[in-house]
């Protein structure tokens, strides 16, 4: 029996080598989990046994555990370098169509022929759909798929808003409104312009001219007129709450400004002036062929001033879109993939999917560092990233593996120790059973 106690002891101390060894090997394989030996006496009796005086029968590997506290980050250059600070796995499968699920923390994912993101063994991430505005249509790892980043041009918008504000000087010398010509700088004051586009992306120029008004016995000094133009053509206002102004000589309707004696924005109210249809009459030609002719453009004062100082634009944007290329793509903390455009505009195309388990250890390992559920783990329970206990997703970093080398080379040692003296404990046997054998 004693032969066999120490065998076993041969036998343990060899696993524990070799789940050190295998340790050493991976300390550079990306999101590794490191495994410890874990053994159990042996220990047999019967009824006729007096456990009193029973030695043992050796020892036995109860199981080789994998160890799943977080491993160090190492920061990349590479958006679709993923990594997880936390618990939780993320998802993938071996093809497009596939229910077969393996979950893993190697983020080292990069895309294939077909723009799909995979990791280095060519299996998709999965990701959840999500709504245009960014939030999960659903989570739950049934309705989940590969993510493909798109090659096609950013949707151009057109233009619907034009948002400004300005100082107009109260010392500007009046002018009659109704001579008002766009092509005449003596009669208005002051003009700014901005670049707005139609439905299909196209640039165009829009141009406000300012004019204060000179109307009235006496003239009223707080009040100004706005006349607009897209590329040179003349687009009328239409139904400003303000009040309509119409230059007479060439028949160009434009809108009342009016403040009160501290030069205080007042009308009209609601700030919004909409201006006719670009590319229809009056502003026929504006807006190219092909592109939406009905195009409607609102220009929105935001709180302007007439004060005395020079004419000051303090605020100028609007809200359309050129037509966009693909210029990178980002991950956020919760998993959200947006790809962001040269328009600079962004488009959330799907949002990583992740899992955990009631028992990680329990977990089937398959190699590539990549595990399946088991009896012994339990259903995985889907989530995102950022949210409950499911960690956060860190975008151009890499989990390292969580061996430390210190300690591996400390229980190699000790490993070796064991198995010499297993060894030597065979080797006394050996010899008290030679030295029976040659009695005489």
């Amino acid at each position: 029996m004693s032969f066999n106690i120490a065998l076993s002891g041969i036998a343990a101390a060899k696993k524990d080598l070799d789940v050190t060894a295998n340790n050493i090997a991976n300390v550079n394989t990306i999101g590794f989990k490191e495994s410890r030996a874990e053994f159990a006496d042996v220990y047999a009796s019967s009824l006729f046994t007096n456990s009193k005086t029973k030695s043992g029968d050796g020892v036995t590997t109860a199981q080789v555990a994998q160890q799943f506290h977080q491993g160090s980050l190492a920061f990349t250059n590479n958006a679709l370098d993923l990594a997880i600070t936390g618990p939780g796995f993320f998802v993938t499968s071996d093809s497009l169509d596939s229910s077969d699920l393996t979950f893993t923390r190697a983020g080292a994912f990069k895309l294939n022929n077909e723009n799909f993101i995979v990791d280095s063994n060519g299996n998709y991430l999965q990701t959840y759909p999500v709504n245009d505005d960014g939030s999960s249509a659903a989570i739950n790892l049934t309705t989940t798929n590969g993510l493909q980043i798109p090659e096609t041009a950013g949707i151009p918008k057109k233009s619907g808003q034009v948002k400004m504000s300005m100082n107009l000087p109260a010392t500007a010398s009046p002018k009659v409104l109704t001579a008002f010509d766009m092509n005449d700088p003596a009669t208005y004051n002051h003009s700014t312009s901005v670049t707005v586009y139609d439905s299909l992306g196209e640039s165009h120029v829009q141009t406000t001219y300012f004019a204060k008004d000179s109307t009235g016995a006496p003239a009223d000094p707080n009040r100004w007129a706005a006349f607009t133009a897209v590329d040179g053509v003349k687009v009328d206002a239409v139904a400003p709450s303000g009040g309509m102004v119409t230059a007479t000589g060439t028949a160009h309707v434009g809108t009342y400004i009016n403040f009160d004696s501290s030069g205080v924005y007042k009308a009209p109210t609601p700030v919004d002036v909409t201006y006719q249809a670009l590319g229809a009459a009056p502003g026929a030609g504006a807006i190219g062929p092909g592109a939406d002719q009905n195009q409607v453009l609102m220009l929105r004062l935001d709180n302007p001033t007439q004060f005395s100082a020079g004419f000051e634009v303090t605020s100028l944007e609007q809200d359309g879109l050129t037509v966009g290329r693909l210029t990178g793509v980002e991950i956020g903390p919760d998993g959200l993939v947006k790809a962001t455009y040269s328009n600079g505009s962004s488009e959330p195309l799907g949002r990583v999917a992740m899992a955990r388990f009631a028992n990680e250890q329990g977990l089937t390992q398959i190699g590539n560092t990549s595990w399946k559920q088991s009896l012994d783990s339990g259903e995985p329970l889907a989530g995102e990233g950022d949210s409950g206990t499911f960690g956060t997703i860190n975008s151009a970093a890499l989990e390292q593996a969580n061996v430390d080398l210190t300690t591996e080379l400390v229980d190699l040692i000790t490993a070796q120790r064991n198995f010499q003296a297993n060894s030597r404990a065979l080797e006394v046997n050996q010899t008290l059973s030679q030295t029976i054998l040659q009695i005489r």
